[in-house]
């Protein structure tokens, strides 16, 4: 295990290292890459703001927030971020994490692919935002240092990512295309079945139950 990367510390607590071995365990080499990457991503970027934020937290947050996708953590009818949330959860109260810090570990894999909402919670939420945003769509690649993308990279390879990734959020939830909308994930559905169609946002305030 590496022990800095751009100039932030990896944690390396037994928490820190038990969570590391889930992800290697149930995840794969894209989303170990991918996850690692969120993470400092989001700890560089906090540089800007200072603002004081739990590292832990945010590595744990960042390690669990894809594992949705995975079969081991995959359920039939929650939305994947959820999942990974939930399985969060359950892995911190193992270690008497105080509740407050595991809510907040909760929200910020449950929001990470919400817009216009993580970006204003806690840092440890709004950073995982942030480092997901950046990795994935290039969210703040102009304003991120590139000598510690460069480093970044190095450490934790993208190898392809940007063709991997789409089909790899596909498989972990094209047997519950529903728990898609109202989310940016319907885009991923749409993208492997053009035809597919969520329940319509007007559609459910017409044909309610209410008379009026």
């Amino acid at each position: 295990m590496l022990q800095e990367v751009a100039g932030i510390r990896i944690p390396d607590t037994q928490l820190a290292k038990d969570a590391a071995d889930i992800l290697r365990e149930h995840g794969d080499n894209l989303l170990w890459n991918h996850s690692n990457r969120v993470f400092l991503f989001g700890a560089v970027n906090v540089r800007k703001t200072k603002q004081h934020y739990d590292l832990e937290l945010l590595y744990v947050s960042a390690l669990f927030h894809d594992l949705g996708l995975t079969k081991k953590f995959n359920s039939p009818d929650l939305r994947f971020e959820v999942d990974g949330a939930n399985a969060a959860r359950s892995f911190l109260q193992q270690y008497q994490i105080p509740d407050e810090s595991i809510r907040l570990v909760w929200d910020a894999i449950a929001l990470h692919t919400t817009p216009g909402v993580a970006e204003h919670k806690e840092p440890e939420v709004a950073l995982l935002f942030s480092g997901v945003g950046l990795d994935v769509m290039g969210d703040g690649f102009e304003q991120f240092p590139a000598d510690y993308r460069e480093e970044i990279i190095k450490a934790f390879p993208r190898n392809n990512f940007k063709r991997d990734i789409i089909p790899a959020f596909y498989e972990g939830f094209k047997h519950k295309p529903e728990t898609t909308f109202g989310n940016m994930k319907e885009d991923i559905v749409k993208h492997f079945r053009p035809n597919y169609k969520n329940k319509n946002f007007c559609d459910c305030i017409l044909h309610s139950p209410w008379t009026e």
